[in-house]
C-alpha cells in the first residue's frame, strides 16, 4: 500500500508516535474503509518500525477505538466552535451545530460510521460512549441555552435529542447515497435549518411542559 509519509521519522522521538499512527489510520480508513488495511500498512504511511504501535496499541482494534474516539472529540470541537460564531442559545447556532455533524459526516464517512460501530471497539466500548456524551453534551448545552435551563434537564435531554435523530438520520442518508435518489433536490443546510424550527418549541412557548 502506498502513500506519502503523514511526518518523518524523526518527529516519533518527540512524544508524537501515536498522534501520527491515528492520523496515519484515519487516511486509510478513509480510502478502505477499517477492514481495508492492516497495522503494517498504518506503519508504512506513518514511516514507522512495525514494531512501533504496540508501544501504544495492543491491537489493530485497539487502534481503531482511538481513531473513533479522535473523530468524536474533533465533531465535538468543530460542533462548538460553530455554534460560538453565533448567539448562543439561538436556532442559528443550534442548527450550525446540525450542519456541522451531517458535513463531518460526508468529508469522513468510514471514520463516522466506526464512531458509532460497537463491532471493533470490543472492551472500550464504554470509554468510547463517554467520548461520545462529551460531544453530545455540546447539543445539550446549546439546547439548554435555548430554554433558559441552566442544567441539562430532563426537559432539556428530550428536546434535544429529536434534533439529534434529525441530523444523524440525514448523515447516513447522505453517506449511503439515498439522497441521489430522491425525485427533488435536497438542500442539506436548508434542511437542518427547516427541523431545527419546527423541532425546538417556539421563542414565546419556552415554558416548561
Amino acid at each position: 500500500m502506498t502513500g506519502k509519509k503523514i511526518q518523518k521519522k524523526s518527529a516519533y522521538h518527540h512524544g508524537d508516535l501515536r498522534g501520527q499512527l491515528i492520523a496515519a489510520a484515519r487516511r486509510l480508513i478513509e480510502e478502505h474503509g477499517p477492514d481495508g488495511f492492516s497495522m503494517s500498512d498504518a506503519c508504512r504511511l506513518a514511516g514507522v518500525s512495525t514494531a512501533a504501535p504496540y508501544r501504544h496499541f495492543s491491537s489493530k482494534n485497539d487502534l481503531l477505538t482511538d481513531v473513533a474516539k479522535d473523530g468524536l472529540q474533533r465533531l465535538g470541537a468543530e460542533m462548538e466552535q460553530s455554534a460560538s460564531e453565533h448567539p448562543r442559545g439561538s436556532i442559528e447556532s443550534i442548527s450550525a451545530i446540525g450542519r456541522v455533524y451531517v458535513a463531518f459526516a460526508i468529508r469522513e464517512p468510514h471514520t463516522f460510521r466506526l464512531m458509532f460501530s460497537t463491532r471493533s471497539h470490543s472492551g472500550r466500548i464504554e470509554e468510547l460512549k463517554q467520548v461520545g456524551r462529551g460531544c453530545y453534551g455540546v447539543l445539550l448545552a446549546e439546547v439548554a441555552r435555548y430554554l433558559g435551563e441552566d442544567d441539562i434537564t430532563e426537559w432539556v435531554i428530550k428536546t434535544a435529542f429529536p434534533l439529534w435523530t434529525q441530523v444523524h438520520g440525514l448523515s447516513f442518508l447522505a453517506i449511503d447515497g439515498k439522497l441521489d435518489v430522491t425525485s427533488f433536490p435536497v438542500d442539506i443546510n436548508d434542511a437542518v435549518l427547516l427541523a431545527t424550527q419546527r423541532l425546538l418549541p417556539p421563542q414565546d412557548e419556552r415554558q416548561k411542559p
